[in-house]
C-alpha cells in the first residue's frame, strides 16, 4: 500500500494514507517513513484506532478479532473522518476526495464510498489465483465441493474454471476446510466475492505474462483490472526514473531488520544458500521448528533462517541458544532481514517460503526457485501454481518433517537445480520486462493514474455544488 501511495505521489497526486495506530507506530519505530514521505508536500499520514488493547499481538491466529475490530470500531470512525473532511487534502487548495483505494478485505469501504458518492478501487493484495478461487466460492458451495464431504484432501476440484486439471482440495484456501458455510472465513470470502465486482476497478499485484489466464477469468466478473506488478519492481523502476530520486533505499518493514545476515551471505559461495522465512504473521510450533532445523542440517546445504521474535509457540531461551550453537557451522539465524536484498544476493540458491504473495513475487523477480510450505488464505493455491503452473519450485502442504525438508532442499539446491533455475530465470526476465518502461505493468499503472485524474473533475464539481 505504501509503495502504491508513493507511486501516486510521483504522479503529483494529493495522497492521504490512513493506517491503524498500532501499525503506524511500528513503521515509525523501524523505518524512516516520515522523512521519506516528507519529500512529497502533497502526501500526509492519518491514523485511526482499531480499539484493540495495546498489547494485542495482531497476528494471523488473531485475525478474526482484528476483523471484528475493523467492523465495530474502524468503520464508524472512518465514516466520521470522511464526513468531517479530515481525510481530504491538507494543502491550501483544500481539494475534495477524488477516490478511495482500499484493501479488498475491508468490505465496508465500498458501502461508505457509495454513501459518499466517491469512486472506490479495491487493491487486492493476495495472489490473483486465490482471488479467482474467492470469486468461484459461490459455485464451489453450489456444486457441493465446499465444505468437503470427507477427508480425501487429494480429491479434484472441478468448479474453479481454468484450474480443473490440477486443483485439489488441499490447494483451496484454508477456510474451505471448515465444516459448514457459516464459518467466519467462508463468510468473509463470500462477502469479498460479492463486493469486488461492484468497485470502480480492481488493482492486482501481478503481471500479464505470469497470470494472463487468471486475469482473463477474473475479468469476466471484474472487467476493469489494473495489473501493476510485481509492484516492488515497478516501484523501484519508477523511483529510479524519477528526477527526484536516484535509487530506493528505504524499507516498509514492521520488524527491525538485522543486516548482519548480508555480511554472512557475502562469505558464502554463489547459489549455495537456502533462505528460510515463513513471513511476518505465521506462527510455528517448537516441534515444527525442530523438524525444519533437522531437515536443513541433514540436507548439508548452507541456510539463512529468519525466526521472528515470539513466532515459535512454546519456545524457551534454552531452545534458542541450543539451536544457534549447533547452527554456526553452516547456517545463520536472524530475527528479521531485508528480504528483497537477501533474495537478490548472489549466494541465494533457493527460498523455503510460506508462499505469501509478496514473498513469491520478490522471489520471482530475482529468479530464485522456491520450496513452498503454505499455511493460510491465498498461500495454498499460490504454492500449487508455483509448482505445476509456473514450474519454479516445489509444493508441500500439511506436513513438515525432517525427511521431507531434507528431500526438497536437496532437489532444489542439487538434484533439480538447473531445471528450476532455468525456469525461474526465464520468469524473472518477464517480470522485469513488465515493470520496465513501456512494459505491461508500467502501462497499467499509467492507465490507473489517468483514470484517477479524470475522476478529479466530477469531484471538484461536487465540492463546488
Amino acid at each position: 500500500m505504501l509503495k502504491l501511495a508513493e507511486l501516486l505521489c510521483l504522479a503529483d497526486f494529493h495522497v492521504t494514507f490512513l493506517n491503524i495506530d498500532h501499525f503506524h507506530c511500528r513503521l515509525l519505530q523501524h523505518t524512516d517513513i516520515e522523512s521519506r514521505f516528507s519529500q512529497y508536500p502533497r502526501f500526509h499520514f492519518e491514523t485511526i484506532s482499531d480499539g484493540l488493547p495495546k498489547d494485542h499481538p495482531r497476528c494471523a491466529d488473531k485475525f478474526y478479532e482484528m476483523m471484528d475490530a475493523m467492523e465495530n470500531v474502524v468503520q464508524p470512525l472512518l465514516k466520521e473522518k470522511l464526513k468531517c473532511g479530515s481525510l481530504s487534502s491538507k494543502s491550501s487548495e483544500a481539494l475534495p476526495i477524488t477516490c478511495i483505494i482500499s484493501e479488498a478485505i475491508i468490505e465496508f469501504a465500498l458501502n461508505i464510498a457509495q454513501q459518499m458518492d466517491v469512486p472506490l478501487f479495491y487493491f487486492d493484495t493476495i495472489g490473483p489465483c486465490a482471488v479467482w478461487t474467492y470469486l468461484c466460492l459461490p459455485k464451489l458451495i453450489e456444486a457441493g465441493e465446499v465444505p468437503f464431504k470427507d477427508n480425501d484432501m487429494d480429491a479434484s476440484i472441478r468448479s474453479v474454471q481454468g484450474m480443473e486439471s490440477f486443483l485439489r482440495r488441499r490447494d483451496l484456501p484454508h477456510f474451505c476446510r471448515a465444516n459448514d458455510t457459516s464459518d467466519e472465513g467462508i463468510q468473509l470470502a463470500l462477502t469479498e466475492a460479492r463486493q469486488l465486482p461492484k468497485a470502480q476497478g480492481i488493482i492486482l499485484n501481478t503481471f500479464e505474462h505470469l497470470d494472463k489466464a487468471i486475469l482473463s477469468q477474473i475479468g469476466t466478473l471484474c472487467p476493469n483490472l489494473y495489473a501493476i506488478g510485481p509492484l516492488h519492481s515497478l516501484y523501484n523502476t519508477k523511483l529510479a526514473a524519477s528526477i527526484k530520486f536516484l535509487e530506493p533505499t528505504s524499507t516498509n518493514s514492521l520488524w527491525k531488520e538485522d543486516r548482519s545476515c548480508l555480511t554472512w551471505l557475502n562469505a558464502q559461495p554463489p547459489k549455495s544458500v537456502i533462505y528460510v522465512s515463513i513471513g511476518s504473521q505465521v506462527p510455528m510450533t517448537i516441534n515444527q521448528k525442530m523438524e525444519l532445523w533437522h531437515g536443513l542440517v541433514n540436507s548439508e546445504s548452507r541456510f539463512l533462517w529468519i525466526i521472528r521474535p515470539g513466532s515459535i509457540i512454546g519456545e524457551t531461551t534454552e531452545d534458542v541458544e541450543l539451536l544457534e550453537r549447533y547452527t554456526k557451522e553452516k547456517g545463520c539465524i536472524v530475527s528479521w532481514a531485508p528480504q528483497e536484498e537477501v533474495l537478490a544476493h548472489k549466494a541465494i540458491g533457493g527460498f523455503f517460503t510460506h508462499s505469501g504473495w509478496n514473498s513469491t513475487l520478490e522471489s520471482i523477480v530475482e529468479g530464485v526457485p522456491m520450496i513452498c510450505w503454505p499455511c493460510y488464505v491465498d498461500q495454498q493455491v499460490i504454492s500449487r501454481y508455483t509448482s505445476v503452473v509456473w514450474k519454479i519450485g516445489l509444493d508441500t502442504k500439511d506436513v513438515l518433517d525432517r525427511v521431507m525438508v531434507e528431500k526438497m532442499v536437496r532437489e532444489v539446491m542439487i538434484l533439480r537445480r538447473n531445471e528450476f533455475l532455468k525456469s525461474a530465470v526465464e520468469t524473472a526476465k518477464l517480470a522485469k520486462e513488465s515493470a520496465s518502461q513501456g512494459g505491461s505493468s508500467w502501462c497499467s499503472l499509467d492507465r490507473l493514474i489517468q483514470d484517477i485524474r479524470l475522476m478529479s473533475l466530477p469531484a471538484l464539481k461536487r465540492s463546488r455544488n
